[in-house]
């Protein structure tokens, strides 16, 4: 579909990127889900850990999540001004990114697990429980990194269905790895814990060598791809400009959500509770962000095809288009969810103490849906151009200025409970979103998109 195409059919071009995205992500929620509702079975310690090593996990993917960002922005500009080797060669690019970086995370991330828990204040009876989970998880990150990078090629190309299909079979080989092995189902060997975190490193592998098998069947995967020295020296610093803010947005973000697991885990009382109520929450509460990751992802697409193809003003125009749609349906889904926040929650958490929590930890966290969804659109607009610069600003200001002081004066002094936590979680989120409002609407953020003539035409 050429640009032309994209602006005069824009709500079915939304749509028809849009739907694939959303089961795809219902799919990854499903992964969790499943994880922490099993855990939760196993025993509620399991279930805590399982969420502070989920949550860190994500700290050392930043480097996946980053260059894939940049491999949006870059592919996905480059196709939209019709430059296809230069596409293919970004493609090789990121791809072995990703290989040489989830094995240096691994090589980095093993020796220092030990430091990684004490660092997180995780309470001293779930100690060893935890170190456990976090190696285990460590393993997956060579795979993780390559499925993370080659889903992200798969949406630049508009192929939205590849990683649907990527999803699905991650999803089906760790849910029944964990009801199998995790709960002893089916007759299969009852591994607890074991059960669980060994199904999450099978699933992510077979992930990863689908899609090296999809991109080498269509003809992608070969040596051509991979361009010689001169032409990386040139194409690398657009990819670089883009990725950089990026892994520094994700360093920001993460580890400020580990400084809130931090914070969590210290409170004057019910620790370990608090914890697995947000653990159990937040799992629910990504029920409500999978459509709001499917137009991000929708966003960055459409918009960076679009400025590829010089229409910086219609790219703006399709931004604010998504953001729309998605305050629109989002709302009235949430709308729709308030009444039975209590027994969504008394599901995945079946102790009462947790279910009261994650329950408490919803209300808050729905209140702030608007706003994060603003704030997932836009963000996933600027990204499409290559802005990242201005997602680190709002990201960085909201969690560190906002969040993590409010939480703590909250939650330590004022409240001494986990209430104050998450009433933190929804005031950095407004601020968030007001922030990135502005900067789409007054700034000139399609400035950091490609042109048509430099980084690497050849």
């Amino acid at each position: 579909m050429h640009s032309a195409d994209l602006i005069q059919n824009h709500t079915r071009t939304i749509w028809n990127l849009s739907w694939p995205q959303v089961l795809m992500m219902l799919f990854n929620f499903l992964i969790g889900f499943v994880d922490v509702w099993v855990a939760g079975q196993i025993d509620h310690r399991v279930q805590a850990s399982l969420g502070i090593i989920t949550q860190s996990l994500f700290l050392f993917l930043v480097i996946a999540t980053a260059v894939a960002g940049g491999a949006v922005a870059a592919i996905s500009q480059s196709l939209g001004a019709g430059k296809q080797l230069r596409a293919e060669r970004y493609i090789g690019l990121c791809l072995a990114i990703a290989a040489v970086s989830g094995l240096v995370f691994l090589a980095v991330g093993l020796p220092l697990r030990d430091l990684l828990v004490r660092a997180l204040q995780v309470p001293d009876d779930i100690v060893p429980l935890t170190r456990y989970v976090l190696q285990i998880f460590l393993y997956t990150l060579p795979p993780y990194y390559m499925m993370i990078m080659q889903n992200a090629v798969f949406r630049a190309r508009r192929q939205v269905m590849i990683p649907l299909y990527t999803m699905i079979l991650v999803t089906l080989v760790n849910t029944l790895g964990d009801l199998g092995f995790g709960l002893g189902l089916w007759g299969l060997p009852n591994l607890g814990v074991t059960g669980v975190v060994w199904s999450t490193f099978s699933s992510i592998t077979l992930g990863a060598v689908f899609g090296l098998f999809v991109l080498r069947r269509d003809g992608t995967l070969r040596r051509k791809i991979f361009a010689p020295y001169c032409w990386v020296r040139r194409a690398f610093p657009y990819l670089f400009k883009v990725a950089m803010p990026a892994g520094f947005m994700q360093i920001v973000w993460h580890s400020g959500y580990l400084v809130l697991f931090a914070i969590t885990a210290s409170l004057p009382k019910d620790s370990v509770v608090a914890l697995a109520g947000m653990a159990a929450g937040a799992r629910v509460e990504s029920l409500l962000f999978l459509p709001a990751f499917a137009l991000n992802l929708t966003a960055s697409i459409l918009v960076g095809h679009l400025l590829g193809a010089g229409k910086p003003d219609e790219a703006k125009r399709m931004g604010l288009r998504i953001l729309a749609i998605g305050l629109v349906s989002i709302g009235i889904l949430s709308a729709l969810l308030w009444p039975f926040l209590g027994d969504i929650a008394g599901f995945i958490a079946p102790m009462p103490k947790v279910q009261a929590e994650a329950e408490n930890y919803l209300i808050y966290n729905v209140l702030a849906i608007p706003f994060t969804l603003t704030t997932m659109i836009l963000a996933g607009a600027l990204a499409g151009a290559g802005a990242t610069v201005y997602n680190l600003i709002g990201m960085g200001l909201g969690t560190w200025l906002v969040r993590l002081p409010l939480a703590y004066f909250l939650g330590h002094i004022l409240m001494g409970t986990a209430t104050g936590v998450w009433i933190s979680m929804l005031a950095s989120q407004a601020c968030q979103a007001a922030i990135l409002f502005y900067i789409f609407t007054r700034k000139d953020w399609q400035r950091f998109a490609m042109s048509k003539t430099r980084n690497g035409t050849h």
